[in-house]
């Protein structure tokens, strides 16, 4: 839907036709629930951006003057390196074969391919249309004008797209995540916070100063300049960070109460309608920040 509400001709694939069908009927679906609530992208209507939509099952069809394809299969190895090793047969050397992987690095699905320079990385955080990050990363082999064309385009489409100079296993998002996820878990396993507080932490602290800053500027702001910030509290940083113990593997005890909890605050049975509030919440957060920008 990104690409098609700038007009772009998009053709989905997949090797089973009625995943094909069903994911053309959902398509119209949201198009229009987004138009009626008044958040679609894009210039173009829900329809003019549906008719820029089309399906194949025909993996050659697909490759047929396409300069660029996003593959968005499961998330196992040998699953990705099978498709790019059909897809290299079939694309023109034009073509840049983007993936949203956010587990594998580039360099394990393409070393073997003969299009391996036209490899790379273009992942998007869920929910993309709501969310407008993209990584983009290249492989060792990546041309570098793959990168430039690859970050255009999502620009172009409305992304916020960020470039890692390398790839590095779980790119940047990730591994910013997981330290989060390591401190929250260890939090709750020695009892500090329950994880109904700890979501507060975030949701209600520091999640409101990271919808409009990141990390760094929070750090620049809230002492005289980083620099001061350093001087004033870079002792006491190393000091906490010592003590919080060694990266969690998470499950077993811990796991299942942390499950337990969330699940009595959102149960599995909820969980769809909680992912529409959280995307309506996102989309209003987006159009707020855009009115902010707008004003600056």
């Amino acid at each position: 839907m990104l690409f098609a509400s700038v007009g772009y001709q998009v053709m989905l694939y997949d090797i089973l036709p009625e995943q094909i069908a069903t994911a053309l009927r959902e398509t119209e679906k949201e198009l229009v629930s987004l138009e009626a609530r008044g958040m679609l992208r894009g210039k173009l209507t829900a329809q003019q951006q549906l008719k820029c939509i089309s399906a194949t099952n025909d993996m050659k069809e697909l490759a047929k003057d396409a300069f660029f394809i996003q593959e968005c299969i499961p998330e196992r190895l040998e699953m990705k390196q099978s498709l790019y090793k059909e897809l290299d047969k079939v694309v023109e050397p034009k073509t840049i074969m983007s993936s949203s992987t956010s587990t594998f690095l580039p360099s394990l699905f393409s070393k073997d391919l003969v299009h391996k320079e036209n490899i790379v990385v273009s992942h998007p955080i869920n929910p993309p249309y709501y969310v407008p990050l993209v990584e983009v990363v290249p492989a060792p082999w990546t041309k570098p004008e793959v990168v430039i064309r690859t970050r255009a385009l999502m620009e172009e489409i409305g992304q916020k797209p960020v470039t890692l100079s390398r790839e590095i296993e779980g790119f940047v998002l990730n591994r910013i995540q997981y330290a989060i996820l390591n401190e929250t878990y260890r939090l709750v396993e020695n009892k500090i916070l329950d994880v109904k507080d700890v979501e507060s932490v975030m949701s209600d602290g520091l999640g409101m100063r990271y919808a409009f800053l990141g990390p760094l500027e929070t750090a620049h702001l809230n002492a005289e300049g980083m620099a001061n910030y350093f001087e004033r509290y870079s002792p006491t940083m190393y000091a906490v960070s010592q003590t919080m113990g060694p990266t969690p593997k998470m499950g077993g005890e811990t796991g299942a109460e942390i499950a337990r909890q969330l699940e009595a605050m959102v149960p599995l049975d909820k969980l769809a309608e909680r992912r529409a509030w959280r995307d309506s919440c996102l989309t209003k957060l987006s159009m707020l920040k855009n009115d902010i920008k707008k004003g600056l």
